[in-house]
């Protein structure tokens, strides 16, 4: 919130929210000046009793679907293959660049509405998941993919050679593509390019990329926060800020369940709510 608002805020309160803390850090100090014992959901740990306060997770999930969206609206032409008495309608092709829960959800309503759909990341354990979803997983899979297929569902760092090898795959991938989308996030580090320039010259007029990342500075080059821009080779290239507010009924309505989660837990019958600082969610969350 503005910092105007912190001031009617009373010393001690406890505050819950998405507070940005990696990009806000002037907000954080303000909170501890004002004695406001400030809690930034993002933070949340993934681990199963945490799940359903996963505010992360339930964003990403309604960006991913809303991104598909987006891009069907912004795309001249239909998804699906229509054969028809005037003609074939060719389908869409869909490519997902990332796949969290933003990527998975962005592969199955693009293969819901009939796109042939996509996707790449650098963890190959979520292969068998774009695979289950219908959609094909883009990668080199040479020996170094295997083995670090087995390194538990982690990204290891890959040999430069093969990072080469994936590069170009890649390169030559999206030139084939109607849709691209982008939803690579670091936390507290600038989004990593995964759309060159390059990449978007070489893409067909009226093909359309969404960056997911654009608020942490974009996974496309080229992107704009809050714009649509159309390159000179006419692709467009679409930057909408804070995605969930697109979709804002369905986003509200999780993010109040993930907040009544939590309170829930923290709740105590006999003293109301309660913080035990050796809990492993509260020391997570808080600043």
């Amino acid at each position: 919130g503005d910092l105007d608002e912190l001031a009617l805020i009373k010393r001690g309160a406890l505050l819950f929210a998405i507070l940005n803390p990696y990009n806000s850090r002037d907000h954080v100090a303000a909170y501890a000046a004002a004695g406001v014992n400030a809690f930034a959901m993002e933070f949340m740990p993934r681990i199963t009793r945490a799940q359903v306060m996963d505010v992360l997770s339930s964003q990403a999930n309604l960006a991913g679907y809303k991104a598909v969206v987006d891009a069907a609206s912004e795309y001249g032409r239909a998804y699906p293959m229509m054969m028809t008495a005037a003609g074939t309608v060719p389908p869409a092709r869909a490519f997902i660049m990332g796949v969290g829960v933003a990527g998975l959800q962005a592969i199955a309503t693009a293969k819901r509405l009939g796109a042939i759909v996509s996707a790449t990341d650098v963890r190959p354990a979520v292969k068998e998941q774009v695979q289950s979803l219908g959609g094909s997983f883009v990668a080199v899979e040479n020996d170094e993919f295997k083995q670090a297929e087995t390194a538990g569902g982690y990204a290891k760092e890959m040999s430069d050679d093969y990072k080469r090898q994936q590069a170009a795959l890649v390169a030559e991938h999206i030139k084939k593509q109607d849709i691209v989308i982008t939803t690579a996030l670091i936390p507290g580090r600038k989004a990593p390019i995964l759309v060159t320039r390059e990449h978007v010259a070489s893409m067909k007029p009226g093909s359309v990329i969404i960056d997911l990342a654009v608020e942490q500075g974009g996974n496309v080059e080229g992107s704009e926060l809050g714009k649509v821009v159309t390159t000179e080779n006419g692709v467009k290239i679409v930057g909408h800020a804070n995605y969930p507010s697109r979709i804002a009924e369905s986003a509200s309505l999780l993010y109040a369940k993930n907040l009544l989660a939590l309170l829930q837990a923290l709740h105590d019958k006999e003293k109301g709510i309660t913080l035990n600082w050796d809990d492993e969610i509260v020391k997570a969350i808080a600043l």
